[in-house]
């Protein structure tokens, strides 16, 4: 059953709660700013993501508080310098990331509070954070306010000018290793997830080939009890459907094993599970045997 909300007719909090509990993960903005005096404040926001290569430009957005409509330091640092070090939180740190959203009085430099190790940023004010693993040094282009009630976002949209990368979470062609870095991101209330090995996988981007879509998939196939959407997705990916005789000539261990006395439902089943390993071929081998 679907239960459908007009966002109008409830509460902020709960709306707030509804947005991140289902739009989530979200990765978060390590922010450091400074202000007039050359007071240093760092606060995480995970209403942030990048939106664009050329030129490089990142935005987060700290909210107005709901519950007495004021604004954060870190907005009223923007403000008044216009420069910002985004950097990136990974799961070595996500509970001094956390301590740094205590609302500790203005002026109170975070970095102290969570022992986290300032460093000087070289074409920027605001320091970074030296356990980050990726960290930018932005210029604020604009600020956008999106309302001026308790819970209204204010757009921060930075430009990246200088980024500082640790290496130890390259790979051998030094890209940066989903592996290595363990980012975490925000779900909704006391919830993060953490991106490690079990938990990464990969879906190939259809840019190799135009696939045939799940229109021209075989009804015995597409209505399958069984096979699942991302199952009928990475078969409708190829751009024909293979012979058996081609598929034959590729699988000659396949060959051998007579699928075809195996009840729809069993062909299925296999077909599902080596889906699930991305073994495409021997999946197409096993629902045409």
């Amino acid at each position: 059953m679907i239960k459908t909300i007009d966002p109008k007719t409830i509460p902020v909090p709960e709306l707030h709660g509804i947005l991140l509990g289902a739009i989530a993960p979200r990765p978060i903005a390590f922010a450091s700013t400074i202000d007039n005096a050359g007071k240093v404040n760092l606060s995480p926001f995970s209403f942030f993501n990048v939106f664009s290569a050329n030129p490089p430009i990142m935005i987060f957005s700290p909210a107005r508080r709901v519950r007495d409509n004021t604004t954060k330091d870190t907005l009223d640092n923007v403000h008044e310098v216009k420069e910002v070090c985004i950097s990136i939180v990974n799961y070595s740190m996500v509970q001094q990331m956390s301590l740094t959203s205590t609302e500790y009085a203005k002026g109170v430099n975070e970095f102290i509070k969570t022992g986290l190790t300032e460093v000087d940023s070289e074409k920027i004010r605001p320091p970074y954070v030296k356990e980050s693993p990726v960290s930018f040094e932005c210029v604020v282009k604009k600020i956008q306010p999106l309302g001026t009630e308790g819970g209204a976002g204010n757009l921060v949209i930075c430009e990246v000018v200088l980024i500082h990368l640790d290496e130890a979470i390259l790979n051998e062609e030094g890209k940066i290793d989903p592996h290595k870095i363990t980012a975490v991101a925000r779900m909704g209330g006391d919830w993060y997830c953490k991106a490690e090995s079990q938990n990464i996988f990969k879906v190939e981007k259809p840019i190799k080939n135009k696939g045939i879509g799940f229109d021209q998939l075989p009804d015995i196939i597409r209505k399958s009890n069984i096979l699942t959407g991302n199952d009928l997705a990475i078969l409708a990916n190829v751009e024909k459907i293979p012979t058996l005789d081609r598929l034959k000539e590729e699988l000659p261990d396949f060959e051998a094993t007579d699928f075809g006395r195996l009840t729809e439902n069993d062909r299925h089943q296999k077909a599902h599970e080596l889906l699930r390993k991305y073994k495409v071929n021997e999946a197409w081998f096993i629902l045409l045997a």
